[in-house]
């Protein structure tokens, strides 16, 4: 019988969490790094280029990839002849692990879990409680899988009950355009098959634990395809079919839009056909490790060499800008897709901010003394605090599709200039900002702690209380943003993936 002492697993988790909070999967570093190589469109592969070059920088300062430092998911396999020395449950045991992990002072990670979620969504503080799912299996060994997922991705899963005669690759298809550029690709795709819906959704996030090896089963099918299973071949069918829609990294248009494309699937009932589709990002972050009762685990650290050298240089289309001074003249002069080094002083805001600034204004209670966004930019992050002798930790930016019902009233009741996000607008909002002559800004979801080099100085102006939420000005020196929506409403999200889906088309049919 093998006992696992409670201190063994509590830090085992504890560990495993500070260890993907910086270090990436070296599979994921490889298959970025040959999306980066094929690239073809310049601002696709400049998105990638951040997203590696950040990953170094994290990995050498061992500080977060993401500010967006997830919600944990773990799936514990505990053999048949295990015992556990503790009276603490495996919930318990994994959220102290992960309470351990989210408060180590040398590298804290954002809370970002609030309880009572229907109604006051108040923060936990310690990213507790986390998301368990054990399975007792034969042996006498303790397997841990562990994951931290940002919402950015997880809000963009997608499940459906199709017919038994409906085509899984067909609703994939249909499907990921509407999930926008929120969800961070490149990334995988994690797909559960069969038994219940609840089944389906369990298998898919599952998936995205295992590594991107897409490569190795392009070149098994290359050798002799009848070997396939149903899974394998439907794999190849998603990545073919989802990559020649041309969505490209961020949303931006190109080549890649996802690295792997992960199968999970199951028996399931003859009238049924669950299929629940989970997004991994950017940020993708797990790990593995067993327990055998020897003391906890030992994840082994990758060498910094085993990272590509990539440098980013600025092309014809890059721009530096002051937005201390700043008018709509002078933005009316920038194009959808150029690329802007960004410098001066910015406020932040998220969803909390902007709905507590609303109702401030309404009320006719009016801003806090010293909150002003006339003529400012806002930057939409929640950013992770700062150590050392930094001014902020990691401070990418967060979904601005949460912020589309806010615009209206920011542009034209608070006068703001200008909006900093990740991803793409909806339809009004695009419409507003051409209305109202402003401009929304794109910065790398995904490229947190290389975008928090850029902020040389940061305080809290309003909020305190919303904790990561609150309004802080930010003193930024060359931060690196491209122009999604300009002035006049073009828009790169809607432009640069049909530009590319035609492209591939015409590149496909050279090749034919």
């Amino acid at each position: 019988m093998t006992i696992i002492k409670q201190q063994d697993f509590v830090n085992s988790i504890a560990g495993a969490l500070q260890f993907i909070s910086y270090y990436h999967p070296l599979d994921f570093i490889e298959s970025m790094d040959r999306a980066y190589q094929i690239e073809q469109n310049p601002a696709a592969k400049d998105a990638i280029a951040q997203i590696l070059i950040n990953s170094r920088m994290s990995a050498e300062g061992k500080r977060p990839i993401c500010q967006d430092t997830g919600i944990v998911t773990t799936f514990v396999k505990i053999g048949m002849n295990v015992s556990f020395d503790t009276d603490l449950t495996i919930q318990e045991l994994v959220d102290a692990g992960v309470r351990k992990a989210y408060t180590d002072p040398s590298n804290p990670l954002r809370a970002s879990i609030v309880a009572d979620p229907a109604g006051t969504r108040k923060n936990t503080q310690d990213n507790t409680p986390s998301v368990v799912h054990v399975e007792m299996v034969r042996g006498n060994k303790v397997e841990v899988m562990v994951a931290a997922k940002g919402g950015g991705s997880e809000n963009k899963s997608k499940m459906v009950m199709l017919n038994p005669s409906d085509s899984i690759a067909d609703w994939v298809e249909k499907t990921v355009p509407s999930m926008g550029a929120g969800w961070c690709p490149p990334g995988m795709l994690g797909i559960g098959i069969g038994g219940t819906v609840e089944k389906a959704a369990v298998m898919a996030k599952e998936s995205l634990m295992e590594p991107v090896d897409i490569v190795e089963l392009q070149q098994k099918a290359a050798l002799d395809n009848n070997s396939l299973t149903t899974d394998e071949k439907l794999r190849l069918e998603i990545m073919e079919r989802v990559n020649k829609l041309g969505i490209g990294a961020q949303g931006l248009g190109g080549l890649t839009t996802v690295l792997d494309i992960k199968i999970k699937s199951c028996p399931t009932h003859a009238a049924s056909k669950p299929v629940v589709m989970i997004p991994n990002c950017a940020a993708t972050r797990h790990t593995h490790f067993t327990l055998d009762g020897s003391g906890e685990a030992l994840l082994q650290t990758p060498k910094l060499s085993d990272w590509p050298e990539i440098t980013r240089e600025a092309g014809e289309n890059v721009h530096r800008v002051n937005v201390n001074d700043l008018s709509k003249a002078d933005m009316s002069a920038w194009k959808s897709g150029d690329t802007l080094l960004l410098s001066g002083k910015i406020l932040t805001g998220r969803d909390a901010a902007h709905k507590r600034i609303q109702e401030l204004v309404s009320s006719g209670q009016g801003l806090p003394e010293g909150l002003d966004f006339k003529d400012r930019f806002i930057y939409y992050v929640g950013p992770v605090d700062a150590v050392g002798d930094e001014v902020v930790g990691p401070a990418g930016p967060t979904t601005a599709t949460r912020m589309d019902k806010f615009t209206d009233f920011m542009l034209e009741e608070i006068g703001l200039l200008g909006m900093i996000g990740k991803s793409e607008r909806g339809p009004q909002t695009v419409a507003a900002i051409a209305k109202n002559k402003s401009v929304y800004l794109m910065a790398v979801g995904g490229a947190a702690y290389l975008v928090a080099k850029a902020i040389k100085k940061a305080r809290v102006v309003a909020f305190a209380d919303l904790g990561m939420e609150a309004v802080y000005e930010f003193d930024v020196e060359d931060m690196p943003v491209t122009v999604a929506v300009d002035s006049a409403g073009n828009n790169v999200h809607d432009q640069g993936p049909a530009v590319w889906k035609v492209k591939i088309a015409e590149l496909d049919n050279k090749m034919a």
